[in-house]
Protein backbone atom coordinates (compact mmCIF):
# COMPACT_ATOMS: atom_id res chain seq x y z
CA UNK A 1 0.00 0.00 0.00
CA UNK A 2 1.53 3.38 -1.01
CA UNK A 3 2.73 5.42 1.85
CA UNK A 4 0.06 8.21 2.89
CA UNK A 5 1.46 11.87 2.15
CA UNK A 6 1.18 13.06 6.54
CA UNK A 7 3.43 9.37 6.91
CA UNK A 8 6.16 10.10 4.33
CA UNK A 9 6.34 14.15 5.75
CA UNK A 10 6.67 12.52 9.44
CA UNK A 11 9.62 9.76 8.38
CA UNK A 12 11.31 12.00 6.55
CA UNK A 13 11.43 14.49 9.48
CA UNK A 14 12.46 12.13 11.92
CA UNK A 15 14.77 10.82 9.37
CA UNK A 16 16.92 14.02 9.16
CA UNK A 17 16.65 14.29 12.69
CA UNK A 18 18.11 11.28 13.31
CA UNK A 19 21.24 12.72 12.70
CA UNK A 20 21.32 15.16 15.67
CA UNK A 21 19.26 13.21 18.28
CA UNK A 22 18.06 9.77 19.42
CA UNK A 23 16.13 7.41 21.44
CA UNK A 24 13.30 9.03 23.93
CA UNK A 25 14.10 12.37 21.81
CA UNK A 26 13.28 11.06 18.28
CA UNK A 27 10.81 9.28 19.52
CA UNK A 28 8.92 12.18 20.95
CA UNK A 29 9.10 13.66 17.28
CA UNK A 30 7.33 10.84 16.24
CA UNK A 31 4.49 10.80 18.90
CA UNK A 32 3.69 14.18 18.66
CA UNK A 33 2.52 15.45 15.19
CA UNK A 34 3.53 18.95 14.36
CA UNK A 35 0.41 19.56 12.02
CA UNK A 36 -1.61 20.05 15.33
CA UNK A 37 0.20 22.89 16.73
CA UNK A 38 0.36 24.85 12.95
CA UNK A 39 -3.16 24.15 11.63
CA UNK A 40 -3.04 27.14 9.05
CA UNK A 41 0.13 25.73 7.08
CA UNK A 42 -0.02 23.28 4.22
CA UNK A 43 0.88 20.12 5.78
CA UNK A 44 4.44 20.05 3.70
CA UNK A 45 5.47 23.17 4.98
CA UNK A 46 4.87 22.18 8.30
CA UNK A 47 7.26 19.11 8.46
CA UNK A 48 9.72 21.25 6.80
CA UNK A 49 12.79 21.54 9.10
CA UNK A 50 12.02 25.35 9.40
CA UNK A 51 11.12 27.83 11.65
CA UNK A 52 7.33 28.97 11.00
CA UNK A 53 6.08 32.48 12.23
CA UNK A 54 3.52 32.82 14.03
CA UNK A 55 2.59 36.49 14.58
CA UNK A 56 4.73 39.61 13.18
CA UNK A 57 4.57 43.40 14.71
CA UNK A 58 5.75 45.58 11.85
CA UNK A 59 6.74 43.49 9.25
CA UNK A 60 9.36 41.41 12.01
CA UNK A 61 8.26 38.13 13.58
CA UNK A 62 7.95 38.21 17.25
CA UNK A 63 6.89 34.53 17.91
CA UNK A 64 8.17 31.17 15.16
CA UNK A 65 7.09 27.55 15.62
CA UNK A 66 11.06 26.92 15.72
CA UNK A 67 12.89 24.50 13.31
CA UNK A 68 12.50 21.11 14.72
CA UNK A 69 16.21 20.25 14.42
CA UNK A 70 17.10 23.58 16.97
CA UNK A 71 14.32 21.75 18.70
CA UNK A 72 15.68 18.84 18.92
CA UNK A 73 19.03 19.85 20.03
CA UNK A 74 17.81 22.06 23.14
CA UNK A 75 15.59 19.71 24.10
CA UNK A 76 19.42 17.49 24.01
CA UNK A 77 20.89 19.58 26.09
CA UNK A 78 17.84 19.89 28.83
CA UNK A 79 18.40 16.11 29.37
CA UNK A 80 14.67 15.62 30.45
CA UNK A 81 14.33 12.30 32.78
CA UNK A 82 10.67 10.81 33.44
CA UNK A 83 9.11 13.17 36.16
CA UNK A 84 11.27 15.86 35.78
CA UNK A 85 9.38 19.84 36.64
CA UNK A 86 10.25 21.89 33.76
CA UNK A 87 9.33 25.38 33.31
CA UNK A 88 9.02 26.73 29.47
CA UNK A 89 9.17 30.67 28.88
CA UNK A 90 7.42 31.33 25.56
CA UNK A 91 4.94 28.77 25.05
CA UNK A 92 4.09 29.95 20.82
CA UNK A 93 2.07 27.24 19.35
CA UNK A 94 2.44 24.43 22.21
CA UNK A 95 4.11 22.18 20.48
CA UNK A 96 7.76 21.77 22.35
CA UNK A 97 5.89 21.71 25.58
CA UNK A 98 4.28 18.52 24.48
CA UNK A 99 7.27 17.51 23.40
CA UNK A 100 8.53 17.75 26.96
CA UNK A 101 5.17 16.63 28.27
CA UNK A 102 5.73 13.36 26.41
CA UNK A 103 9.48 13.27 27.72
CA UNK A 104 8.56 13.82 31.27
CA UNK A 105 5.66 11.65 31.39
CA UNK A 106 2.63 11.64 33.41
CA UNK A 107 4.43 12.00 36.82
CA UNK A 108 6.19 14.83 35.59
CA UNK A 109 4.84 18.64 34.97
CA UNK A 110 5.09 21.38 32.43
CA UNK A 111 4.63 24.81 33.11
CA UNK A 112 4.80 27.39 29.89
CA UNK A 113 4.59 30.71 30.21
CA UNK A 114 3.66 33.03 27.27
CA UNK A 115 3.31 36.88 26.78
CA UNK A 116 0.68 37.11 24.34
CA UNK A 117 -2.37 36.52 25.10
CA UNK A 118 -3.38 35.57 22.16
CA UNK A 119 -1.01 32.99 21.25
CA UNK A 120 -1.28 31.71 25.02
CA UNK A 121 -5.43 30.71 24.95
CA UNK A 122 -4.41 29.04 21.30
CA UNK A 123 -1.66 26.77 22.47
CA UNK A 124 -3.94 25.80 25.50
CA UNK A 125 -6.68 24.67 23.72
CA UNK A 126 -4.06 22.78 20.64
CA UNK A 127 -2.75 21.05 23.79
CA UNK A 128 -5.76 19.86 25.19
CA UNK A 129 -7.02 18.90 21.91
CA UNK A 130 -3.96 17.43 20.79
CA UNK A 131 -3.81 14.62 24.24
CA UNK A 132 -1.10 16.86 26.44
CA UNK A 133 -3.78 19.21 28.39
CA UNK A 134 -1.59 18.25 31.36
CA UNK A 135 -0.01 21.02 29.96
CA UNK A 136 0.09 24.12 31.85
CA UNK A 137 -0.13 27.52 30.33
CA UNK A 138 -0.05 31.05 32.16
CA UNK A 139 -0.21 34.02 30.45
CA UNK A 140 2.27 35.88 31.75
CA UNK A 141 5.53 38.08 31.14
CA UNK A 142 7.87 35.47 31.62
CA UNK A 143 10.79 37.04 32.77
CA UNK A 144 9.37 36.70 36.66
CA UNK A 145 9.18 32.61 35.49
CA UNK A 146 6.44 31.05 37.68
CA UNK A 147 6.98 30.49 41.55
CA UNK A 148 3.89 28.82 42.12
CA UNK A 149 5.09 25.73 40.59
CA UNK A 150 9.13 25.98 41.53
CA UNK A 151 11.49 25.05 42.12
CA UNK A 152 12.27 23.27 38.83
CA UNK A 153 14.84 20.64 37.58
CA UNK A 154 14.77 22.22 34.32
CA UNK A 155 13.94 25.49 32.94
CA UNK A 156 13.92 26.13 29.06
CA UNK A 157 13.37 29.59 27.16
CA UNK A 158 12.70 29.96 23.82
CA UNK A 159 13.23 33.46 22.74
CA UNK A 160 16.65 34.95 22.61
CA UNK A 161 18.12 37.06 26.13
CA UNK A 162 20.47 39.52 26.63
CA UNK A 163 20.79 39.04 30.37
CA UNK A 164 19.55 36.04 32.50
CA UNK A 165 16.04 37.04 34.89
CA UNK A 166 17.42 36.85 38.13
CA UNK A 167 14.21 34.79 38.66
CA UNK A 168 14.68 32.31 36.13
CA UNK A 169 17.90 30.87 38.73
CA UNK A 170 15.98 31.45 41.62
CA UNK A 171 13.24 28.97 40.64
CA UNK A 172 15.91 26.46 39.58
CA UNK A 173 16.85 23.18 41.81
CA UNK A 174 20.59 23.57 42.90
CA UNK A 175 21.51 20.76 40.57
CA UNK A 176 18.97 22.14 37.67
CA UNK A 177 19.85 22.95 33.87
CA UNK A 178 18.90 26.58 32.23
CA UNK A 179 19.17 26.07 28.46
CA UNK A 180 18.44 29.11 26.47
CA UNK A 181 19.55 31.37 23.65
CA UNK A 182 21.85 33.94 24.89
CA UNK A 183 23.07 37.20 22.95
CA UNK A 184 26.96 37.61 22.54
CA UNK A 185 27.97 40.48 20.65
CA UNK A 186 25.22 39.88 17.37
CA UNK A 187 25.50 36.04 17.81
CA UNK A 188 23.21 33.72 19.98
CA UNK A 189 23.90 30.70 21.09
CA UNK A 190 21.76 28.04 22.59
CA UNK A 191 23.68 27.44 26.05
CA UNK A 192 23.06 24.63 28.85
CA UNK A 193 24.18 26.64 31.90
CA UNK A 194 24.39 24.42 35.18
CA UNK A 195 25.32 26.27 38.73
CA UNK A 196 28.76 25.77 39.90
CA UNK A 197 30.20 25.54 43.74
CA UNK A 198 31.21 29.24 44.01
CA UNK A 199 27.72 30.36 42.70
CA UNK A 200 28.48 31.28 39.05
CA UNK A 201 26.86 29.69 36.10
CA UNK A 202 28.76 27.96 33.57
CA UNK A 203 27.78 26.64 29.74
CA UNK A 204 30.45 24.24 27.86
CA UNK A 205 27.81 23.17 26.01
CA UNK A 206 27.05 25.92 23.10
CA UNK A 207 25.46 26.12 19.79
CA UNK A 208 24.76 28.78 17.00
CA UNK A 209 21.02 29.61 16.79
CA UNK A 210 18.71 32.44 15.89
CA UNK A 211 15.71 32.85 18.05
CA UNK A 212 13.30 36.07 18.15
CA UNK A 213 14.05 37.86 21.30
CA UNK A 214 12.33 37.89 25.16
CA UNK A 215 9.66 40.32 24.90
CA UNK A 216 8.40 42.64 27.97
CA UNK A 217 10.25 43.86 30.94
CA UNK A 218 13.60 42.11 30.38
CA UNK A 219 13.32 42.65 26.81
CA UNK A 220 16.93 43.39 25.44
CA UNK A 221 18.29 46.63 24.28
CA UNK A 222 18.71 47.24 20.52
CA UNK A 223 21.67 46.54 19.10
CA UNK A 224 20.44 46.67 15.66
CA UNK A 225 21.38 49.87 13.08
CA UNK A 226 19.58 50.15 9.45
CA UNK A 227 22.00 51.71 6.60
CA UNK A 228 19.83 54.30 5.76
CA UNK A 229 17.42 52.84 2.61
CA UNK A 230 19.75 49.77 1.48
CA UNK A 231 17.80 47.50 3.51
CA UNK A 232 20.89 46.31 5.37
CA UNK A 233 20.78 45.94 8.80
CA UNK A 234 23.91 45.57 10.98
CA UNK A 235 24.03 43.73 14.39
CA UNK A 236 26.56 44.12 16.97
CA UNK A 237 27.17 45.02 20.54
CA UNK A 238 29.74 47.76 19.36
CA UNK A 239 27.60 50.16 16.92
CA UNK A 240 27.27 52.64 19.39
CA UNK A 241 31.01 53.41 17.78
CA UNK A 242 29.70 53.32 14.43
CA UNK A 243 28.54 56.57 12.35
CA UNK A 244 26.27 54.80 10.11
CA UNK A 245 25.92 57.86 8.05
CA UNK A 246 29.89 57.76 7.52
CA UNK A 247 29.35 53.58 6.64
CA UNK A 248 27.26 53.58 4.50
CA UNK A 249 29.10 56.89 1.74
CA UNK A 250 32.16 54.79 2.56
CA UNK A 251 30.41 51.33 1.34
CA UNK A 252 29.16 53.44 -1.66
CA UNK A 253 32.73 54.49 -2.82
CA UNK A 254 34.62 51.42 -5.41
CA UNK A 255 34.51 48.20 -3.03
CA UNK A 256 37.15 45.74 -4.05
CA UNK A 257 36.49 41.64 -4.12
CA UNK A 258 39.26 39.64 -2.39
CA UNK A 259 39.76 36.51 -1.45
CA UNK A 260 41.24 34.80 1.76
CA UNK A 261 44.51 32.68 1.02
CA UNK A 262 42.69 29.55 2.99
CA UNK A 263 38.81 28.14 1.55
CA UNK A 264 36.27 28.89 4.07
CA UNK A 265 33.29 27.69 3.41
CA UNK A 266 29.45 28.66 4.87
CA UNK A 267 30.00 26.28 7.78
CA UNK A 268 33.44 27.22 8.99
CA UNK A 269 32.35 30.92 8.67
CA UNK A 270 28.86 30.44 10.32
CA UNK A 271 30.14 28.13 12.97
CA UNK A 272 33.54 28.75 13.62
CA UNK A 273 35.95 31.64 12.13
CA UNK A 274 33.24 34.71 13.29
CA UNK A 275 33.93 33.69 17.13
CA UNK A 276 37.13 34.91 16.55
CA UNK A 277 36.52 38.58 15.78
CA UNK A 278 33.74 38.33 17.94
CA UNK A 279 35.58 37.65 20.86
CA UNK A 280 39.20 39.48 19.78
CA UNK A 281 37.82 42.40 17.80
CA UNK A 282 41.07 44.14 16.70
CA UNK A 283 41.92 47.34 18.08
CA UNK A 284 39.57 50.27 16.24
CA UNK A 285 37.56 48.45 14.48
CA UNK A 286 33.71 46.81 15.23
CA UNK A 287 32.44 43.34 14.51
CA UNK A 288 28.68 43.02 13.72
CA UNK A 289 26.78 41.06 11.63
CA UNK A 290 24.54 41.91 8.50
CA UNK A 291 21.52 40.69 7.12
CA UNK A 292 19.65 42.09 3.93
CA UNK A 293 16.06 40.85 3.10
CA UNK A 294 15.51 38.02 0.07
CA UNK A 295 16.22 39.39 -2.98
CA UNK A 296 17.46 42.75 -2.11
CA UNK A 297 21.12 43.94 -2.86
CA UNK A 298 23.35 47.03 -1.40
CA UNK A 299 26.83 47.62 -2.07
CA UNK A 300 27.48 44.57 -4.16
CA UNK A 301 26.09 42.50 -1.40
CA UNK A 302 23.02 40.11 -0.14
CA UNK A 303 22.08 37.77 1.87
CA UNK A 304 23.97 38.18 5.18
CA UNK A 305 27.28 37.55 6.97
CA UNK A 306 29.69 39.44 9.17
CA UNK A 307 31.81 42.46 9.09
CA UNK A 308 34.95 44.36 10.61
CA UNK A 309 34.40 48.30 10.23
CA UNK A 310 36.86 50.75 11.14
CA UNK A 311 37.19 54.64 10.68
CA UNK A 312 38.28 54.29 6.76
CA UNK A 313 37.60 51.12 6.04
CA UNK A 314 35.78 48.14 6.11
CA UNK A 315 34.93 44.39 5.25
CA UNK A 316 32.24 42.22 4.58
CA UNK A 317 32.42 38.54 4.71
CA UNK A 318 28.92 37.27 3.25
CA UNK A 319 28.46 33.69 4.74
CA UNK A 320 28.29 31.88 1.22
CA UNK A 321 31.21 33.39 -0.58
CA UNK A 322 33.67 30.87 -0.34
CA UNK A 323 35.65 32.79 1.09
CA UNK A 324 35.50 36.25 -1.03
CA UNK A 325 35.78 39.70 0.80
CA UNK A 326 34.53 43.11 0.03
CA UNK A 327 36.51 45.39 1.05
CA UNK A 328 35.54 48.79 1.02
CA UNK A 329 38.06 52.14 1.79
CA UNK A 330 41.58 51.29 2.94
CA UNK A 331 42.95 47.86 3.61
CA UNK A 332 43.31 47.41 7.29
CA UNK A 333 40.01 46.15 7.95
CA UNK A 334 41.05 43.05 5.26
CA UNK A 335 44.48 43.09 6.49
CA UNK A 336 43.46 42.43 10.13
CA UNK A 337 40.91 39.74 8.81
CA UNK A 338 43.20 37.73 6.94
CA UNK A 339 45.26 37.86 10.51
CA UNK A 340 42.17 36.90 11.95
CA UNK A 341 42.16 33.03 9.94
CA UNK A 342 45.74 32.63 10.35
CA UNK A 343 45.27 32.42 13.71
CA UNK A 344 41.96 30.29 13.58
CA UNK A 345 43.74 28.05 11.48
CA UNK A 346 46.61 28.17 13.79
CA UNK A 347 44.46 27.52 16.94
CA UNK A 348 42.83 24.25 15.21
CA UNK A 349 39.93 25.68 13.59
CA UNK A 350 38.36 25.99 16.55
CA UNK A 351 34.32 26.01 16.25
CA UNK A 352 30.73 26.37 18.58
CA UNK A 353 32.07 23.14 19.83
CA UNK A 354 35.12 24.68 22.02
CA UNK A 355 32.89 28.00 22.95
CA UNK A 356 32.85 28.33 26.75
CA UNK A 357 30.26 30.85 28.55
CA UNK A 358 30.64 31.76 32.71
CA UNK A 359 27.82 33.99 33.60
CA UNK A 360 28.85 35.57 37.13
CA UNK A 361 26.33 37.77 39.25
CA UNK A 362 26.58 41.22 40.40
CA UNK A 363 27.14 41.82 44.00
CA UNK A 364 24.77 42.34 46.67
CA UNK A 365 24.99 46.19 45.63
CA UNK A 366 24.41 45.89 41.97
CA UNK A 367 28.18 46.15 41.14
CA UNK A 368 30.26 43.83 38.62
CA UNK A 369 31.65 41.00 41.08
CA UNK A 370 35.57 40.46 40.81
CA UNK A 371 36.29 38.16 37.58
CA UNK A 372 36.81 34.99 38.83
CA UNK A 373 40.36 33.44 38.95
CA UNK A 374 40.11 30.48 36.68
CA UNK A 375 39.13 32.57 33.74
CA UNK A 376 41.37 32.44 30.76
CA UNK A 377 43.08 35.36 30.60
CA UNK A 378 41.64 35.80 27.19
CA UNK A 379 38.38 35.73 28.22
CA UNK A 380 36.38 38.97 26.48
CA UNK A 381 33.87 40.49 29.14
CA UNK A 382 30.47 41.81 29.03
CA UNK A 383 28.68 43.33 31.43
CA UNK A 384 24.57 43.38 31.50
CA UNK A 385 21.71 44.10 33.79
CA UNK A 386 22.32 41.24 36.49
CA UNK A 387 25.14 39.22 35.78
CA UNK A 388 29.13 39.76 33.96
CA UNK A 389 28.97 37.67 31.15
CA UNK A 390 32.41 36.08 29.63
CA UNK A 391 33.32 34.16 26.86
CA UNK A 392 36.38 32.11 25.36
CA UNK A 393 37.33 29.29 23.23
CA UNK A 394 39.03 26.76 24.79
CA UNK A 395 42.18 25.36 22.42
CA UNK A 396 40.88 22.45 20.15
CA UNK A 397 43.77 19.70 21.34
Amino acid sequence: MPEAPLERLQRQLIEKLSRTVSGDILAAFANVPRHFFLPSVPLEQAYEDRAIALKHDRGWPVSTASQPSMMAIMLRQLRLQRGHNVLEIGTASGYNAALMQYLVGHDGHVTSVELDAELARRAEVTLQASGYGRVRVVQADGAQGYAPRASYDRIIATAGVWDVPPAWLRQLKPDGLLVLPIWVNGIQVSACFSRLDDGTWASSDNHPCSFVYLRGVEAPPNFTKKLGASGMTLLGEGLDEVDTAALAMLLATDRETNYLDRFVDEVDVGKGLQLLPMLYTPPGMVFALYYLPPNVQAYGLEHSGLALIGKASAAFVPYNGRGAVETYGASESFLALHEIVDRWYAQGKPSARHFRLRLVPFTDDDQPAPRPTALPADAARYDRRYHTLYAWLEPTA
